[in-house]
C-alpha cells in the first residue's frame, strides 16, 4: 500500500514549488494559532489574580518559561497602568489579529495546493491516455472498452477526490498534531503522557475499518467498469437488441449489474461515514479521561498544573480533534484511493509487446522489397500463420483470398507492427521492420480497412488526420481522387461539416471514399486494403473501386479481397487456409490449377447466378 501511495506522489513533483508554498503557509497557520491559545494562561492567572501582577521586566530568551514570564510582565504592565478592561480590550484585539492571519494563511495554503491537486491528477490522466495509444491491440482484445473508460475517467477522478484531496494533509495534520502536542507537554508533561497512551487504541480500530474499506473499494470500482462495458455494448448493439426483441434481456441485466453496484457502494459508503462518527466518539473518551485525570490533578493536594493552565491545556487539546479527525476520514477515504490507484497502474504496467529498440534506424523510403520471411503468428496457443514465406516487390499489386479465419488480416497487421512476429521476421528493404522506428515503418503505409474508422468532427479534419501543415486545397485533391468531393460539396457546410459518430452522418460508400482520402493524402508508397468494398452495396462498390484503382497507381497494394472479381487485375494471388499458403500465382494461373482458388471462384460465381 505504501509504495503504490508513493507512486502517486510522484505525479506531485512536477509542482513541488507550490507544495512547499503550501507547506510554509501551514507551517504560519499553525503557529498563529498556537500564539493564540497560548496567550490564554498568562491572561487567565492575571486577570482573575491569580497570580501576582510582574512588575519587573525579566530577559527574554527562547525558552518556554521565558516567553512565559514575558508575556506575564507584557499583561502585567496593561493592567497596571490601564486596568483589566483595557487589558482585556488587548487581548481581544490580539486574538481578533492572529485568527485574521492565521485565516489568511490558511486560505493561501489551499490557493497554492490547487495547482498541485490539479496538476497532479493531469499528470496521471496523461499517462494513462498515452499508455492506451501505446499498448498492442492484443491488449484491447483482452480488456473491455467500457473497464478501460471506467480506468482513465472515474478511476483517475477517486485519485483526485480520495488522495489528492488529502494531500495537505500528509504535512499540515502531523505537524499540527505534534506541535500541539509538544505545546501539551510542555505544559503538563504528565497529563500528556497520559494521553500518548490512549491514542494507539484508537489508531488501531481506525486501521481495522481502514484495511476494510479498501478491498471494497476495489469490488466496487470494477462492478462500475462492468456497468459501464454495458452501457457502452449497449449503445453499440442497440439495432440488434431491438431487432432481436431483446430490450427486456438487455434491461434485466443492466438492472442485475447496477443492483450488484448498488449494493457494494452502499456497504462502502456505510464504511466510509462510519469514519467520522466513530472517530469522534473515540475522541470524546479521550477527552472525558483527560477531564477525569486533569481534574484530579488539580484538585489534589499538591496540585501539579494550575486551573488556567488546564482549562488552555483542555483547549489546546481540543484543537487537536479536528485534525485528528481529519487524518482519520482521509486515512479512510485514501485506502477507497488507492483502489482506483491499483486499476490505474494495472494499465500503466501492462507490457508494450511491441517496442522500439532505443537504437533504431530511420526507414524515410521504400525502395525494393518486403519480404516475410518464415513467419509465424500465435495469438495465444494455437497458430494463425505458419511459415509464410514471401515477397513483394515495389510497385506490385499482392491480393489475399481465403477463407474467414484463414490469417488474412494477420498477414497484413503484422507488417506496420500492431502485433510482432512469434517466429521469423519481416523485412523492408533488407532490414528487419523490428530494427526500424515505429513510426516510420508506419509512416511508409496508408491503411484502408472494411471498417470504415471515423472520428465525430469535420470532414476536412477527418481526410487530413495526423497530417501537419497540409492545406484544403490538398485535402480537396485527395477527395477529388476518392471519388469524395462531389458528395462533400453537397453537405451543408461542405469540408467543414460534422460527419457524427464515427461517420453515422454518411452512407458506408462515403464513409469508406472519405478513408480512402484520408490513405491518398499521405501518399504512401505501401496501400493496405483491407475487405475495403467487402460492406457496400454495388453502386458504392463501383464508386470506391475506381477510387482504389487511381490510388493504387504506382503503388505497392496489399489487398485482401473478400469478392475475387475485385482482384483479378492483380499480379499476384496468395490464398491462404488455416494459416498456411496453399497456392499463389496470376487469376488465370491459379484457375488453370483447379484447386483451392478455383472452388473459391466457383463459389462466388454460383452465388452471384442464384
Amino acid at each position: 500500500m505504501f509504495k503504490k501511495y508513493l507512486r502517486v506522489l510522484a505525479y506531485v513533483k512536477p509542482y513541488l514549488g507550490y507544495a512547499i508554498l503550501n507547506i510554509i503557509f501551514n507551517l504560519l497557520v499553525i503557529i498563529f494559532s498556537l500564539v493564540s491559545f497560548v496567550m490564554l494562561i498568562p491572561f487567565l492567572n492575571l486577570l482573575f489574580g491569580i497570580e501576582k501582577l510582574v512588575e519587573i521586566k525579566p530577559e527574554l530568551s527562547f525558552s518556554p518559561e521565558s516567553v512565559m514570564d514575558y508575556l506575564n510582565y507584557f499583561i502585567s504592565q496593561i493592567i497596571i497602568t490601564r486596568g483589566k478592561v483595557d487589558a482585556l480590550i488587548f487581548i481581544c484585539i490580539f486574538l481578533l489579529s492572529t485568527f485574521f492571519c492565521r485565516n489568511a494563511f490558511r486560505f493561501l495554503a489551499m490557493f497554492y495546493l490547487a495547482n498541485v491537486r490539479i496538476g497532479a491528477v493531469k499528470g496521471i490522466r496523461n499517462d494513462v491516455y498515452n499508455k492506451i495509444l501505446i499498448l498492442p491491440l492484443s491488449f484491447y482484445t483482452a480488456h473491455k472498452k467500457g473497464d478501460i473508460m471506467a480506468r482513465i475517467t472515474t478511476d483517475v477522478q477517486e485519485v483526485e477526490y480520495s488522495i489528492m484531496s488529502y494531500l495537505e494533509m500528509l504535512v499540515r495534520d502531523p505537524v499540527t498534531i505534534i506541535a500541539y502536542f509538544i505545546t501539551l507537554f510542555v505544559i503538563s508533561p504528565q497529563l500528556t503522557l497520559f494521553v500518548i497512551v490512549l491514542l494507539p487504541i484508537t489508531g488501531f480500530v481506525i486501521g481495522r475499518i481502514g484495511r476494510s474499506l479498501r478491498r471494497e473499494s476495489k469490488i466496487g470500482q470494477n462492478r462500475f467498469a462492468g456497468l459501464l462495458s454495458t452501457i457502452e455494448e449497449t449503445i453499440s448493439g442497440l439495432r440488434i437488441i431491438k431487432a432481436f426483441t431483446a430490450i427486456g434481456f438487455s434491461n434485466q441485466r443492466f438492472l442485475d449489474r447496477n443492483q450488484d453496484y448498488s449494493d457494494t457502494m452502499l456497504g462502502i459508503y456505510r464504511t466510509r461515514d462510519l469514519s467520522s462518527p466513530l472517530s469522534e466518539f473515540l475522541s470524546s473518551v479521550v477527552i472525558i479521561i483527560v477531564l477525569w485525570f486533569g481534574g484530579k490533578l488539580v484538585l489534589s493536594d499538591d496540585p501539579a498544573i494550575t486551573a488556567a493552565m488546564f482549562i488552555t491545556y483542555i483547549v489546546i487539546f481540543s484543537q487537536i480533534i479536528p485534525p485528528g479527525k481529519t487524518f482519520a476520514t482521509g486515512f479512510y477515504s485514501i485506502q477507497k484511493g488507492l483502489a482506483s490507484a491499483e486499476r490505474i497502474f494495472d494499465i500503466l504496467d501492462a507490457e508494450e509487446v511491441i517496442e522500439e529498440k532505443i537504437d533504431a534506424v530511420e526507414k524515410k523510403q521504400f525502395e525494393r522489397e518486403i519480404e516475410y520471411r518464415n513467419v509465424s503468428f500465435s495469438y495465444k496457443t494455437d497458430p494463425v500463420l505458419k511459415n509464410i514465406n514471401c515477397k513483394i516487390e515495389k510497385g506490385r499489386i499482392i491480393a489475399l483470398v481465403g477463407q474467414s479465419g484463414g490469417g488474412k488480416s494477420t498477414f497484413v497487421d503484422l507488417l506496420p507492427r500492431f502485433y510482432d512476429t512469434t517466429e521469423g521476421e519481416i523485412l523492408i528493404d533488407g532490414i528487419p521492420i523490428k530494427d526500424c522506428k515505429i513510426d516510420d515503418i508506419r509512416g511508409l503505409m496508408g491503411i484502408v480497412t472494411q471498417e470504415a474508422i471515423l472520428f465525430n468532427d469535420t470532414v476536412l479534419n477527418n481526410i487530413a488526420f495526423g497530417a501537419d501543415d497540409i492545406s484544403e486545397e490538398d485535402v480537396i485533391s485527395a477527395a477529388r481522387v476518392a471519388n469524395a468531393h462531389e458528395f462533400i460539396e453537397k453537405m451543408d457546410e461542405g469540408y467543414q461539416s460534422n460527419i457524427g459518430d464515427r461517420g453515422s452522418k454518411l452512407s458506408g460508400g462515403q464513409r469508406q471514399r472519405l478513408s480512402i482520402a484520408r490513405a491518398i493524402l499521405r501518399n504512401p508508397p505501401i496501400l493496405i486494403l483491407d475487405e475495403a468494398t467487402s460492406a457496400l452495396d454495388t453502386e458504392s462498390e463501383r464508386l470506391v473501386q475506381d477510387a482504389l484503382a487511381k490510388v493504387m497507381t504506382n503503388r505497392t497494394s496489399i489487398v485482401i479481397a473478400h469478392r475475387l472479381s475485385t482482384i483479378v487485375h492483380a499480379d499476384e494471388i496468395i490464398v491462404l487456409k488455416k494459416g498456411e499458403i496453399v497456392e499463389r500465382g496470376t487469376h488465370k494461373e491459379l484457375l488453370l490449377k483447379d484447386g483451392e482458388y478455383k472452388k473459391l471462384h466457383d463459389l462466388q460465381a454460383f452465388d452471384s447466378r442464384s
